[in-house]
């Protein structure tokens, strides 16, 4: 999908909806055509009684309101599959753009936006969004079901009709009146309820420690008061919106009143016959449902409003770090390594340890170039005498892994989590994980849910450290990588990672003598 250049969120859903623009035209279409028999419906109603005044044979009349009957179901039917369909293409459209651009943004994102504002595209903006695509074949056959109506009304009675044609948009319009409040309430929910996805996110992802501290408690009554507060938006919500369910009520049944008894008077005093006089009745009890699936469409569209324009906040984030105009190749083989700022050097083909204290990882995120140092950086950071700033962000991110301690782990086989598969038995050997694998029912083909919580905090580890080199990347930077295993795994791991590292760049941060014993160069900073 082609996303307009000024992005607002009315623009947002115009694009969504010319994406698949055949999609679009067939619910408007049929939206008419199932509307179309309804509206006709009352003028065949007001034929047949007129038939049985003269006497006249009915079996035209009833005929035509079957035939009315009969296409009015196929048509219905049609259309909710058309509509339906433009829901599925609304929510998938919204959540496949998002997680596309959020995978562009990479590391910048969670500088950028709060866990909750994704979060809560993901549960609930997409639906909504699926919720104001739908409603738009809907709103067109109302629209051209009322003007069929309205112009046959005038045709039978220039007052009449002209009441209907000027009271029920009146209608419609004092109930907009009522949009706005709706609107602004909706808004107000939903900052509530990112407020308390993030809290949600941040509960579970730290279960743990709130256990260990015992800060369960704290938490949860934080919880507690952040879904009040959702809560209390919501019936605010559900106020302004059972106002404008009955005004959807009341104002078009005043005008079915009006029409109904001005008929009535029409109908005593000779000016229209009875035929006419139900025909009108009957008519404007039908216009009840263009403002009805008016009102309802104006409710869907609003919420979709208030969800596009968070969809368009996350889709104007742009990375911290901007691709080079004209990239420089880095050269092949181990890299170098050089930090302007502080002149320290990782030579090329060694493994290097280095013990920065507090500063490691601000000092290992600038040697990878990651946007949460480098942004406020003075000097880039040369790689084999390039600076990184000039190399295209695909291959310095293949050539240059950073592997902090704290990576997370997505949903999946273990299999899966390693690339490429064939170098998940040396990494894992060299990361003495092996007989974490040989304790898993199905080896490499456990499935490991998010964040990798089936297993220890140690364990984790060393299957972090094991997908890191099973990469073999040219340069690789990893921040205390043993710092929650026992001192005789730590020494193996050290050993191993040695070898399998040789004649390539390896940047240990880590103040254990175990990986300085191993180590080619060892710098303290």
């Amino acid at each position: 999908m082609r996303l307009p250049l000024e992005l607002t969120p009315l623009r947002f859903l115009g694009a969504i909806a010319r994406a698949r623009l055949g999609l679009t035209v067939s619910a408007c279409v049929l939206g008419v055509l199932a509307l179309l028999p309804g509206a006709v419906l009352p003028l065949a109603i007001g034929d047949a009684v007129e038939a049985v005044g003269r006497g006249a044979s009915l079996a035209g009349p009833i005929g035509l309101i079957v035939a009315l009957g009969i296409a009015q179901a196929v048509f219905v039917a049609a259309s909710m599959f058309t509509t339906h369909g433009m829901w599925i293409h609304g929510a998938a459209t919204t959540q496949r753009t998002v997680a596309q651009h959020t995978a562009r943004l990479g590391a910048s994102l969670r500088a950028q936006a709060a866990t909750g504002d994704v979060m809560a595209i993901s549960s609930s903006d997409i639906a909504r969004i699926g919720n104001g695509l739908e409603s738009v074949g809907r709103v067109v056959g109302a629209a051209i079901g009322f003007l069929v109506v309205g112009v046959a009304l005038v045709t039978i009675s220039p007052m009449l009709g002209a009441i209907a044609l000027v009271g029920i948009p009146l209608a419609v319009l004092s109930i907009g009146k009522l949009v706005k409040p709706f609107q602004r309430r909706k808004a107000a929910q939903r900052e509530q309820l990112t407020e308390v996805n993030a809290l949600a996110a941040d509960i579970v992802s730290g279960l743990r420690i709130l256990r260990g501290i015992g800060g369960e408690r704290r938490y949860s009554s934080r919880f507690r008061q952040a879904s009040q507060r959702v809560r209390l938006a919501g019936n605010e919500v559900a106020r302004a919106e059972s106002w404008l369910a009955g005004a959807e009520v009341l104002m078009p049944g005043l005008v079915t009143v009006a029409i109904t008894w001005l008929g009535a008077r029409l109908a005593i005093s000779g000016t229209i016959t009875v035929g006419e006089l139900v025909s009108f009745y009957a008519a404007s009890a039908f216009l009840a449902w263009p403002v009805a699936t008016a009102t309802e469409s104006m409710h869907a569209f609003v919420s979709a409003l208030v969800s596009a324009k968070k969809v368009c906040h996350v889709l104007e984030l742009r990375p911290l770090l901007d691709e080079p105009d004209s990239p420089v190749a880095l050269p092949e083989g181990p890299l170098e390594l050089f930090d302007p700022a502080t002149g320290l050097t990782v030579v090329a083909g060694k493994l290097t340890v280095i013990n920065a204290g507090p500063r490691a990882e601000a000092l290992a995120e600038r040697l990878a170039h990651f946007p949460r140092t480098d942004s406020a950086s003075e000097h880039q950071v040369l790689v084999s005498g390039v600076p990184a700033d000039r190399v295209a962000l695909a291959e310095l991110r293949s050539r240059v892994v950073y592997a902090h301690n704290q990576d997370l782990w997505f949903s999946g086989t273990l299999r899966d989590q390693f690339v490429p598969p064939e170098r998940a038995e040396a990494a894992l050997w060299a990361a003495d994980a092996a007989d974490i694998i040989d304790g898993l029912p199905d080896g490499l083909d456990e499935l490991i849910g998010e964040r990798g919580r089936e297993v220890s905090g140690g364990q984790r580890q060393r299957l972090s450290l094991a997908r890191a080199l099973a990469l073999d990347a040219d340069t690789l930077l990893l921040d205390e990588p043993t710092s929650a295993v026992d001192t005789h795994t730590e020494a193996r791991i050290t050993e191993r990672i040695a070898a399998l590292r040789r004649g390539k760049t390896t940047v240990v941060f880590s103040e254990s003598p175990l990986w300085t014993s191993v180590a080619d160069e060892v710098i303290t900073c």
